[in-house]
């Protein structure tokens, strides 16, 4: 039983002919026709009596006619719960590494939750290649990365902002007074690892070991916050996204030390499946994640 088929029966009920139900729906008059036979084919019997010029509901189609109003009635309420953006609900689940979720992502949620307070947020932590493969299995609706710029055939990446990566050390470190820090001076220095598998880790250790610098791998963390507080009391140095240590640096607890971090350099970028589909909920969220993009700067 076809939607448009209890459309037109709902406007021949409603003007009594199927001459001016053709002109009201914009059809030629057989197509009223053939519409009707076709539902009345399917129900196996007459919904009209043809009197004249005029046709009346038989009792058949009198009983199916407030069937007919309420399908119609709820098929509109349905298209208006989907597409109101002022009432936008469903699930958004969002991987990002800790950096992002910590420092790039908290004032977008705050914002997204007052626009639409009924769209539930699931934030999962992970590694930038896990995020990537979540997205590719349909886990993730979108992901945040760190790390550099990459483009996949599969997936929609976007760069929003160049991260820089800082060298950081306690304020009394000797090295705090160097004009340039070398990796030849980092030889001898305790260097405090993010997890293994950090794509900014990889970046730096690659360059370090091209350079003869192999620093040991036995201080590994999983918490930006404890690699700051063991910074912070002397343990050693740690190279951190600028933005996860901006405060602590504006409040003088600790330093970055003058290391050339340009080839070093990471993007905070977006990516979701290039076959999925948007819901208006997940469009949105895109909308207001490139709004705040462009004021990070």
């Amino acid at each position: 039983m076809e939607l448009r088929h209890l459309y037109t029966f709902k406007v021949v009920t409603e003007v009594r002919g199927f001459t001016r139900a053709a002109e009201i729906l914009g059809y030629a008059q057989s197509s009223v026709t053939a519409q009707i036979q076709s539902l009345e084919e399917e129900l196996g019997t007459p919904l009209f009596d043809r009197l004249g010029k005029k046709v009346v509901p038989t009792d058949a189609g009198q009983r199916l006619l407030p069937y007919a109003l309420e399908i119609i009635k709820m098929h509109a309420s349905a298209k208006d719960a989907i597409q109101s953006s002022a009432t936008l609900s469903g699930t958004l689940t969002i991987g990002a590494p800790e950096s992002l979720a910590s420092f790039r992502l908290p004032e977008i949620i705050r914002d997204y939750k007052k626009r639409y307070p009924e769209v539930k947020m699931i934030l999962k932590p992970g590694m930038c290649w896990e995020m990537r493969e979540f997205v590719r299995r349909g886990e993730l609706d979108l992901a945040f990365l760190i790390e550099p710029e990459t483009q996949e055939t599969d997936l929609s990446i976007e760069t929003l902002v160049e991260e820089k990566i800082a060298l950081i050390a306690p304020r009394d470190h000797p090295l705090a007074s160097y004009t340039t820090v070398t990796p030849n001076d980092l030889k001898n220095e305790t260097i405090l690892h993010t997890e293994p598998g950090c794509s900014y880790r990889l970046l730096i250790e690659k360059h370090l070991n091209s350079q003869g610098i192999f620093p040991s791998p036995d201080l590994e963390f999983w918490s930006i916050e404890a690699i700051k507080n063991c910074v912070m009391s002397g343990l050693g140095l740690s190279f951190l996204p600028l933005i996860a240590v901006r405060k602590e640096l504006q409040e003088e607890k600790l330093v970055s030390l003058a290391w050339d971090d340009r080839p070093h350099r990471v993007a905070t970028q977006l990516v979701y499946h290039r076959k999925k589909w948007l819901s208006p909920a997940l469009q949105e969220f895109l909308s207001l994640v490139k709004q705040h993009a462009a004021e990070w700067g």
